[in-house]
C-alpha cells in the first residue's frame, strides 16, 4: 500500500509514462492468453492511478508541492499540464483511493483474467481499469419493451442492469447465457468484444426465440453484423450515438453509433416505436426473410 514516504518521491511524468507502457502490456497479454502477465500489468496500471490521486490531492492541499520533477521554473498546478482530465482523476479517486475498495477491485481482476482467455464466459471487457461493463439507458429499454409487450430474457447481463432491464429470467458472466437455452422475448446488448460479440449473435440466431432485439455498434463491416441484417425483420441505425452509463453514473464515449436488430413478426410497431424516439428504420418489404 502507499505510504506518505512514497508520495515524497513520486514523479507523476513517470508515472503517467509507466500506465502507459502498462496498457500496451495489458494488450499483448490478452493476445497471448496469459492470465498471470495481464494480472501483472493491470496491478501496476492501476496502483500508478492510485498513487496519482494520492499525490494530486496532496498538492492541492498544500502538504509537499514538488517542482524539482518537471522543467525548471514551471510547476504541476492543473491537471491540463498533464494532459489529464479532472474526470479521468475522479475515477480514479472513487475506485482507487479507498484501500478497501482498492483491494476488492484487484481480487476482482484477478478473477477477470482468467475468464478473459476462455471463450464463451459472458465477460465484457473494453479496458482493464475497472471499466468492463456499460448499460443500456433506460429510454432503449422501454422502447424494447414497448415494442415486445414485455422482456422475458436478458441473457447478457447484471444484477445491476435489471433494475432497469426487469427481464423475468436474465444470465451473468458468471453463468454465462451462451450455456443455456433462449426462449420468449429476448433483450439483447452483448459484449462488444471478439470473439464474444459474434458467439452471442450467432446464437440469437439459432435460437428460437418469440421475438428479440439485439443492440449492438455499427460495425458494418464485420461478418456477424452482416449476419444480423441477414436475418432480422427490420433493424434501426441510431441518429447519433447512444451514452451507456456504468454503475457510478458515468457516460461511455462511444467513437461510433449503434445498431437496434428486430427479430419478429411485429414490424409495424417496431418501426413506429424506435423511428420516432431512436433512429433510421431499415425493414424487409414483407417483414420476412
Amino acid at each position: 500500500m502507499t505510504s506518505t514516504t512514497d508520495l515524497d518521491h513520486f514523479n507523476p511524468v513517470e508515472a503517467l509514462k509507466t500506465m502507459a507502457v502498462a496498457e500496451v502490456a495489458t494488450k499483448y497479454y490478452r493476445r497471448a492468453n496469459d492470465p498471470e502477465g495481464l494480472y501483472r500489468a493491470i496491478e501496476v496500471q492501476v496502483s500508478e492511478q492510485r498513487k496519482f490521486v494520492l499525490w494530486w490531492d496532496r498538492q492541492k492541499k498544500g502538504q509537499g508541492e514538488r517542482t524539482d520533477i518537471i522543467p525548471r521554473n514551471r510547476s504541476v498546478t492543473k491537471l491540463e499540464d498533464l494532459k489529464l482530465d479532472k474526470m479521468t482523476v475522479s475515477r480514479w479517486r472513487k475506485r482507487f483511493v479507498d484501500p478497501v475498495k482498492y483491494e476488492n477491485f484487484l481480487t476482482s481482476v484477478k478473477e477477470k483474467c482468467l475468464r478473459i482467455v476462455v471463450p464463451g464466459t459472458g465477460v465484457t471487457a473494453s479496458k482493464w481499469t475497472g471499466e468492463d461493463t456499460w448499460y443500456t439507458p433506460k429510454k432503449y429499454i422501454e422502447a424494447a419493451r414497448a415494442v415486445m409487450g414485455g422482456i422475458d430474457l436478458d441473457p447478457a447481463s447484471s444484477a445491476f442492469a435489471q433494475k432497469t432491464v426487469k427481464a423475468t429470467k436474465y444470465y451473468t458472466k458468471d453463468d454465462s447465457g451462451l450455456d443455456h437455452p433462449w426462449q420468449g422475448r429476448v433483450f439483447l446488448n452483448p459484449p462488444y468484444k471478439m470473439p464474444l460479440i459474434r458467439q452471442f449473435v450467432e446464437k440469437l440466431i439459432a435460437e428460437s426465440v418469440g421475438e428479440a432485439i439485439l443492440l449492438t455498434n455499427n460495425n458494418t463491416d464485420t461478418t456477424w453484423w452482416h449476419k444480423a441484417m441477414n436475418e432480422a425483420q427490420a433493424v434501426c441505425l441510431t441518429a447519433g450515438r447512444i451514452s451507456f452509463y456504468n454503475e457510478e453514473g458515468e457516460s461511455s464515449s462511444p467513437t461510433n453509433g449503434q445498431t437496434f436488430f428486430y427479430f419478429g413478426a411485429n414490424v409495424d410497431r417496431f418501426s413506429d416505436v424506435f423511428g420516432e424516439k431512436v433512429g433510421l428504420i431499415l425493414a424487409r418489404i414483407d417483414g420476412n426473410k
